[in-house]
């Protein structure tokens, strides 16, 4: 039984189900709110540690619900693509695992924020991209609504681009960057140290097999 599993045991009963319907739809009432209050949502609900430390702790949660793009049709796939993937995360983790997920991830942007003074929700929104595609790399999306691709590419080109940012980017982006991804880290960290031990394995193996055969 592993870490996850032994918490769901003892907290699983708190989980929220369907968390992603009340994250897309925050999204969603806080984008209609900024045309109706142009330019109070992102002066009031960005997470600004400074003005969290002036008593405005709100920021602490609706940094969560930030829409993704002021652009209309952008905001809109957005949102219903962050619901669909993190949907399908619980339907394929359960309710109790995708919360801790998700948790874990805002942890981590409040942490960086912490460290930086500011953060918005992308990286934590990329984090549920990450995970999706990391457990259905072969689902296809139509990009554009004419180009279909699988998944695992659209996340291998975003990763391009935060390892950009990680590399030329201020040191702020840096820790925002690694911080905010933990949850990534720490529910996938395992597979891949697994998968890099086998694969060392499987080299000695088939090496020691070849200097066998050679010495034969």
């Amino acid at each position: 039984m592993d870490w996850i599993e032994r918490l769901r045991r003892k907290f699983g009963r708190y989980a929220i189900p369907h968390l992603m319907y009340y994250i897309a739809g925050g999204m969603l009432l806080l984008f209609l709110m900024s045309f109706a209050l142009p330019g109070v949502v992102w002066r009031w609900f960005p997470l600004d540690m400074a003005s969290v430390l002036h008593g405005q702790v709100w920021r602490l949660v609706t940094f969560v619900f930030l829409p993704p793009s002021t652009s209309l049709l952008f905001a809109i796939f957005s949102i219903y693509f962050y619901y669909f993937i993190g949907s399908s995360l619980e339907s394929y983790w359960g309710s109790f695992r995708f919360n801790l997920f998700y948790l874990t991830g805002w942890i981590g942007t409040i942490l960086g924020a912490l460290i930086t003074g500011y953060a918005v929700n992308t990286y934590l929104n990329f984090s549920l991209f990450l995970a999706f595609a990391m457990l259905a790399p072969d689902y296809q999306v139509t990009l554009f609504f004419f180009f279909p691709i699988k998944i695992k590419y659209l996340a291998i080109l975003d990763a391009i681009g935060f390892l950009i940012a990680f590399i030329f980017g201020s040191w702020s982006t840096r820790v925002a960057i690694v911080i905010s991804l933990l949850n990534v880290i720490l529910f996938f960290g395992g597979s891949f140290l697994k998968n890099y031990r086998y694969q060392r394995q499987f080299r000695e193996t088939r090496k020691n097999f070849r200097k066998f055969y050679r010495n034969k």
